[in-house]
């Protein structure tokens, strides 16, 4: 059983991967890019997992993991239910926040930006590209809204099986994507002793600046 007075001693030194301004790329999408193939090909579970902060129209934060599908146009994409808590606040809010953290090489990417909608054409040619039972998952759940039990949610998930067979689904309209827009991205290198490097690029009158923050 875990002790949780001796939770504050839980810690780890981050290694000696670097992070320097001069072999950074000059633009975050590029930086993230390389990062990314790096993780990738050594990050066995979920390297596409991020976290999306929204806020509601309370102004109180609200998270959760989601995946990333994708980077066109200088752009972050998931996809999600229409009607969802967070399609709802972002409907409010239209700002958002993402964070990817890979633990085995001590990197972190922050972002926070604009988000929208992608188009009619893109989700529906990623709906198409979805397992069956994927397709079939996001007909059958309301997700965000209260079910009285699981039962129900497979008894109308296993009702579209049975329905549907192997033939292929029309996107629902209230499932789709977003694009995040980056107004700023920050790289975080786990360094030993908490002197870590982080890396801040962010927009100023229409192009990419970077610096330095300290740890």
């Amino acid at each position: 059983m875990t002790d949780w007075r001796t939770i504050a001693d839980v810690r780890r030194e981050y290694g000696v991967l670097s992070l320097n301004e001069d072999e950074a790329e000059k633009d975050p999408f590029s930086q993230f890019r390389r990062w990314f193939e790096e993780i990738v090909a050594v990050e066995k579970y979920d390297p596409t997992a991020m976290v999306l902060s929204t806020v509601d129209e309370k102004g109180f934060p609200d998270s959760r993991v989601v995946l990333l599908k994708g980077i066109e146009n200088e752009a972050f994409i998931f996809y999600t239910n229409y009607e969802s808590t967070k399609a709802v606040q972002i409907m409010h809010t239209p700002y958002v926040a993402l964070n990817f953290y890979w633990p085995v090489m001590s990197r972190q990417v922050r972002i926070r930006g604009r988000v929208k909608k992608t188009a009619t054409e893109q989700s529906d040619a990623y709906f198409k590209s979805r397992p069956l039972e994927s397709q079939l998952s996001a007909v059958a759940s309301p997700q965000s809204k209260k079910i009285e039990n699981r039962q129900d949610l497979e008894k109308a998930f296993n009702k579209l099986v049975s329905e549907n067979g192997q033939q292929a689904v029309v996107r629902p309209t209230n499932w789709g994507g977003y694009l995040v827009l980056p107004d700023e991205v920050e790289f975080w290198q786990g360094r030993d002793n908490r002197l870590h490097d982080r890396l801040h690029y962010f927009q100023q009158q229409g192009e990419w600046t970077l610096r330095r923050l300290a740890p």
